[in-house]
């Protein structure tokens, strides 16, 4: 993460900030630039630096590295770099000891899952509660996640004494040197399984299918995601579970297009229709409503139908609108008694319609040859 930003500056917070502080700001930040939010070009790039800076200060050791060391003490990773932490990297500078307390083993979180969920137009517009099933490794139920034969001890390592990690110190001109390694005898685990389980095989894990109810918020979108804490794979010998990611994928609907919250929908009338007004039904989520066409209506008329449109996801009762995008259909063909009845117009309005000059009537002829 190689950044030459000052992090309090970026939550608008002094070097002292509490950890209330530094929530409240970043709340407050978050909901001002998260680009659902806010349409600035800009605002993606915003919202990702206030996270990072969240992210890094909301962290106890995290923060104390970046106050003491800046940018250079949370760039990458410093275990995978031969540190074990903080006091590891204190070591490497100023030739302390080996032998610090340093991380201590702890089992491995379990993978994030993904399911992909497909619902229809109008359970994405009103919300909905779906009911899910899908294979996933949960906590073995003989030995309860530890991996170990009932009745037998999981052993602390005695190679790392528990933490995980063995240290080989080296004496260097700037002083002791600290390299941290994964403990080659139980992986990093801080334990050894003697005797494994004989039904997950030292795992902790078995395979199973799983059901589970998800709530899918009204106004949700095609390409959302709803990630639900701890209901992926529980982690091996003991270790937390994932998350769990639902992928909602929305059907079309055959008449309504939707942008945003808007809806929309498009519909032709007749001539007669639109000089002497009409009412036409219009489709809607909830059914279908009864519209007015008023008298004189033009082509491109917009009808718009308050509150008919798509709730926004994250302002409680607030929606969108439906637009009715209204069209004149001119007919292309007309039989003997609708032209004379379209002559009698246009001679009790005045209108001319001449011979070879383009008019409706002699498109009209060389339409019917």
């Amino acid at each position: 993460m190689a950044t030459t930003t000052d992090y309090y500056e970026t939550l608008g917070l002094a070097r002292g900030a509490s950890d209330a502080e530094i929530k409240k700001a970043f709340r407050k930040l978050a909901q001002q630039w998260h680009p659902d939010v806010n349409t600035d070009p800009a605002a993606a790039e915003r919202f990702k630096s206030i996270n990072e800076a969240y992210q890094v200060l909301s962290d106890p050791e995290r923060r104390q590295r970046y106050d003491l060391f800046g940018s250079a003490g949370i760039d990458g990773d410093p275990a995978a770099a031969g540190f074990g932490g903080f006091a590891d990297i204190f070591d490497a500078f100023f030739g302390g000891a080996a032998g610090a307390s340093g991380r201590r083993g702890r089992p491995s979180a379990g993978s994030d899952l993904r399911y992909d969920l497909r619902i229809t137009f109008q359970e994405a517009v009103l919300g909905t509660e779906k009911e899910i099933e899908f294979p996933v490794l949960g906590r073995c139920e003989t030995c309860s996640g530890s991996g170990a034969k009932p009745g037998t001890d999981v052993q602390t390592c005695p190679q790392c004494q528990g933490r995980g990690e063995v240290r080989a110190v080296r004496q260097t001109m700037l002083g002791q040197m600290v390299n941290v390694t994964t403990c080659p005898r139980c992986h990093g685990d801080g334990k050894l399984i003697e005797t494994p389980c004989d039904t997950c095989r030292g795992d902790g894990r078995t395979e199973r299918r799983r059901t589970l109810r998800v709530a899918i918020p009204a106004g949700i979108d095609e390409g959302h995601q709803i990630r639900l804490s701890n209901e992926g794979e529980v982690g091996p010998r003991g270790g937390p579970a994932g998350g769990l990611y639902v992928a909602v994928h929305v059907a079309p609907h055959p008449e309504l297009k939707r942008d945003g919250t808007e809806l929309y929908f498009e519909t032709s009338i007749g001539i007669a229709q639109a000089a002497l007004g009409t009412r036409i039904l219009v489709p809607t989520v909830e059914g279908e409503d009864e519209v007015e066409i008023k008298a004189g209506t033009q082509p491109g008329t917009e009808i718009r139908l308050r509150g008919k449109g798509v709730p926004h996801l994250r302002r409680q009762g607030v929606r969108g609108d439906l637009h009715v995008i209204v069209d004149i259909e001119v007919p292309t063909r007309l039989s003997r008694a609708e032209r004379e009845a379209l002559q009698a117009y246009a001679k009790a309005s005045g209108e001319i319609v001449t011979e070879g000059g383009g008019g409706i009537f002699d498109k009209v002829r060389d339409a019917l040859g």
